[in-house]
């Protein structure tokens, strides 16, 4: 199983957008970065974003490109402060889940799987970037496997 942490896409100010959407250069780093994730043969099964709308819009561009078999469906508890442990201690699945929130949540949780402590930063998130992680099966424990950024500075 492969867990695909994404932060959403770069978004509008609320200036701009009360619901802060996607702004265009948004749009435009998650198209690369999913279509680049489709080029690598990337397999997600289902997708799963928060109830913003920067994150819903990162998911329908993402689910365009990987197609994934189980579709998108948004999850209230993946929101900037949500607890992490709710989703971490409910990852059962075998298939490949693609988990699409915020700061300071994504980076949590992936320090949560990594180390057991929220505290512990582990890896700095970049919007539209994708976090690969995979079970080891033999210390039963999560690891980063790779990591696709739009920016590598």
């Amino acid at each position: 199983m492969a867990l695909f942490l994404v932060q959403h896409g770069k978004s509008l100010s609320k200036d701009l957008d009360p619901d802060q959407g996607l702004s265009k250069e948004g749009i435009t780093e998650v198209e690369r970065i999913a279509t680049v994730a489709k080029e690598y043969s990337i397999n997600v099964s289902q997708i799963n974003y928060s109830t913003k709308t920067r994150a819903r819009q990162t998911a329908e561009i993402f689910a365009s490109v990987l197609k994934p078999s189980g579709g998108i469906h948004e999850k209230s508890t993946l929101k900037p402060l949500d607890d992490v442990t709710v989703i971490a201690d409910g990852i059962e699945s075998k298939d490949n889940i693609m988990l699409i929130g915020h700061l300071p949540f994504m980076e949590r949780l992936t320090a949560y799987l990594i180390t057991g402590s929220v505290e512990k930063t582990v890896f700095k998130f970049q919007n539209s970037g994708i976090v690969c992680l995979d079970k080891d099966s033999d210390a039963l424990s999560w690891v980063i496997k790779w990591t696709l950024m739009p920016n590598i500075r």
